[in-house]
């Protein structure tokens, strides 16, 4: 009987153990709840600071873009001068959530179909935009920029203007006057052509006894857009005192003709008046002494023959 038990009892050992073998590794070391949790808290206190502060959920996208429509490179317009050209500008929001995008332009009038752009997560949205060329935009290539703003930075597209149209350099000089007082030149510059003009003056005065003032040409500190007029005054310091001038000025631009005006000025200072009349009144005293004895020198001259 009790060798019977002692068989069970081994049997019953042996399947414990083979139990114990075939359970998963896992299972054999398995820990507590609450040992695994503060081996977890371990871990988190061991671990550094950026892998312990994940971004949080609603952080922006840092990969937003701006592009010309079709992907190309920059945005391209071309047409006359007084026409209004369009394009599209692309913004791809790739993040989660939603992206606010403002839009501007620079170096050329722009103008878009909303200022402000929401663009929703994971979206592209495109928006039209124009570019209005004014009718006194010279023909030829012309830069801006459209800038979008987002998430704390900026994405500037580049755009390229072609203004079509026949190029035409002239130039004219009008409403030249003297200030007498002073001496200084006053006159208007208009530029009645189609490009932009970097004009040059030269400035002669002809006196009575020739000339009294010469300046070749030279380069003016201004540039004049096509129909812009800009009213300038070039200093005389020195004019004549007494004298009636004659002031040319001729002004000239690259690819432009001369332009020329001229004004009448007639100078005659107080002091400068006071010696004329001084010289006036010797001269008419030289000339009345100068009959006077001429007159005596005949009355002189008569009673002699008369004697005779």
């Amino acid at each position: 009987m009790r060798t019977a038990a002692r068989t069970g009892l081994v049997a019953v050992a042996t399947a414990l153990v083979g139990a114990v073998a075939a359970a998963p590794a896992g299972a054999r070391t398995a820990a507590p709840a609450d040992a695994r949790t503060a081996v977890s808290a371990d871990a988190g206190a061991a671990a550094p600071a950026h892998a312990r502060t994940a971004a949080p959920a609603d952080a922006p996208p840092a990969s937003w873009t701006a592009a010309p429509a079709a992907g190309r490179p920059y945005a391209y317009l071309e047409g006359p001068a007084g026409s209004v050209l369009q394009d599209t500008l692309s913004l791809t929001n790739p993040g989660a959530r939603p992206l606010t995008v403002r839009l501007s332009g620079q170096g050329a009038p722009v103008s878009f179909a909303a200022r402000t752009v929401t663009v929703p997560a994971r979206t592209r949205a495109d928006v039209p935009f124009a570019v209005t060329v004014t009718a006194d935009t010279p023909p030829g290539e012309h830069r801006g920029t459209v800038r979008a703003s987002a998430a704390g930075r900026q994405v500037r597209v580049d755009l390229r203007l072609r203004v079509s149209g026949p190029r035409l350099a002239a130039l004219t000089v009008e409403d030249v006057h003297v200030d007498t007082a002073t001496g200084a030149l006053r006159y208007t510059l208009v530029n009645r052509g189609t490009t932009v003009l970097a004009p040059h003056l030269a400035v002669r005065a002809e006196g009575v006894l020739g000339t009294v003032l010469d300046r070749p040409g030279r380069p003016l500190p201004l540039t004049l857009k096509p129909g812009q007029r800009a009213t300038r005054t070039e200093a005389w310091p020195d004019p004549p005192a007494l004298d009636s001038v004659t002031v040319r000025l001729t002004a000239t631009a690259e690819g432009a003709a001369p332009a020329t005006a001229r004004a009448e000025a007639s100078f005659a200072s107080g002091p400068a008046l006071a010696g004329a009349a001084g010289l006036l009144l010797s001269a008419a005293g030289a000339g009345g002494y100068a009959v006077r004895r001429r007159g005596r020198s005949r009355i002189q001259r008569a009673p002699a023959g008369v004697h005779t």
